[in-house]
């Protein structure tokens, strides 16, 4: 998931590093629980890849692999407090220069990549078609109803509307705590309304499934700047409340053998609350310890990790298990680190290179014409 580099503003006493490389860490394991869903907790294209269905492959596992959806609800949390934390004091054209200039070259690199893979006569995929494909590119396939490139990118189209909310109701006003406690307020009653309404556009704009983990995430980075501030943790509170309902609501069903797995709302829970733990102890400082510098490098390989991960891991699977016949582990942990070595790549030469320079264009003032 697409979120800037967690540097937040100079930490006070006590605070820990002004880098919160904890929260590095935690954004590389969410996307590593989506990978392990994708490579072993369902059914789909991915079984082509194995050649069975990845409960054959894995008897156990499947049935926590199955939780690793729950891998992007805990991305929004650290989405809603990253975003806060970019938007705070910095003016709308400089805020949508770094959100382009974050999201665009590794998502463009990435839609290119799986493209030609898939285009290729030896992968027994889908590839899609020229102008879909040329649609990807914009990031705005899916509200237009072109195929997808990448499976992964509807969560980027989560994103970009919560980005859009946030910068046209916070950024461009002005970021302060009331504000914000507005924002967050209003955005949570809009929601819950929206979902009683089931006006379908109520639900685009405002996405009462996916907006308690924005929120709880921007009630956090209030806590980051004042531990003691009542409403903020209230504005966690309701935000952790009302997303493990939804994430219960979506993910669970009874017990029934006909389903790829089975997974409880106990879990479910679970899973949501430790993602909010997690974050709530990094905005706190009770993790600042936790600074190693490797974990800077983790964060970074994350967003391109998980936009290649999916399609290009199918391809990986099918390569290792059913050409080489390699273990169905060995050729699980062979996948994830192929992935990450491609995100390495993608990151070096791709990121770091035109990241800047796609900042620095958009956020150049233009001249005034005469």
């Amino acid at each position: 998931m697409a979120v800037p580099s967690p540097t937040g503003p100079a930490p006070g006493p006590g605070r820990g590093p002004s880098r919160l490389r904890a929260l590095d860490g935690l954004r590389l394991i969410a996307a590593l629980m989506v990978a392990a869903y994708h490579y072993g907790g369902r059914d789909g294209d991915v079984t082509k890849a194995w050649g069975s269905s990845p409960k054959t492959q894995f008897p156990t596992l499947h049935e926590w692999f199955a939780y690793g959806p729950l891998g992007v609800q805990i991305f929004f949390v650290i989405s809603g407090f990253v975003i806060c934390m970019s938007g705070w004091g910095r003016p709308l054209r400089s805020f949508f220069a770094s959100r382009v200039a974050r999201l665009m070259p590794a998502y463009w690199a990435a839609v290119v990549l799986v493209t030609a893979v898939f285009a290729l006569p030896a992968v027994a995929y889908h590839a899609v078609s020229p102008s879909d494909a040329l649609v990807n590119l914009t990031m705005l396939q899916q509200p237009v109803g072109a195929d997808r490139v990448l499976g992964v990118c509807w969560t980027l189209w989560a994103e970009l509307r919560f980005y859009a909310l946030f910068a046209l109701c916070v950024v461009l006003p002005g970021a302060n705590r009331r504000r914000v406690v507005l924002f967050c307020a209003v955005w949570t009653m809009a929601a819950v309304i929206a979902d009683a309404s089931g006006e379908p556009f109520l639900d685009l704009v405002l996405m009462p499934e996916y907006a308690p983990f924005f929120i709880g995430g921007i009630g956090l980075y209030l806590v980051h700047r004042n531990r003691r501030d009542v409403l903020a943790w209230g504005t966690v509170a309701v935000g952790w409340a009302l997303g493990q309902h939804y994430a219960v609501a979506g993910m669970w069903h009874a017990p029934n053998p006909a389903f790829f797995s089975y997974r409880s709302s106990f879990g479910i829970v679970l899973v949501v609350t430790l993602g909010f733990v997690a974050v709530a102890a990094i905005a706190c400082g009770l993790l600042h310890r936790v600074n190693w510098r490797w974990l800077t490098t983790a964060g970074a390989l994350t967003y391109p990790f998980y936009l290649v991960h999916e399609h290009l891991g199918w391809v990986a699977i099918g390569f290792l298990h059913r050409r080489m016949g390699l273990p169905s582990s060995v050729t699980f942990t062979a996948t994830l680190g192929l992935m990450l070595l491609l995100a390495w790549a993608l990151n070096r030469y791709v990121e770091k290179r035109l990241t800047p320079l796609l900042r620095r264009g958009l956020d150049r003032p233009v001249p005034a014409l005469k």
